[in-house]
């Protein structure tokens, strides 16, 4: 009997960067600083470890802000706070 593994390979990209509606998961969120307020901010609504995230849309100018899903709830964020957002997603 011979097993064969195939494993999928994982890219990692921030969330700013993300094409629209492509599915990732969270990695992890970056914060600067021991006590950053919009690291815990993102935190709080939801960007945690192993929770997918979609890129709904863009803003017309600049594509800012994006409108990110997590789970079942959409929000907007601006493109800075976007790409702290590590993110895993299939290539």
């Amino acid at each position: 009997m011979v097993l064969i593994s195939s494993m999928a390979c994982i890219t990692a990209v921030k969330l700013s960067d993300l094409p629209r509606f492509v599915v990732g998961t969270v990695r992890t969120v970056e914060a600067v600083g021991a006590d950053d307020p919009i690291a815990r901010r993102l935190a709080d609504l939801g960007f945690v470890p192993g929770e997918t995230v979609r890129l709904i849309a863009t803003g017309p100018i600049g594509a800012d802000p994006l409108l990110v899903q997590v789970g079942f709830t959409r929000f907007a964020l601006r493109r800075s706070e976007a790409a702290r957002v590590r993110l895993e997603v299939p290539a």
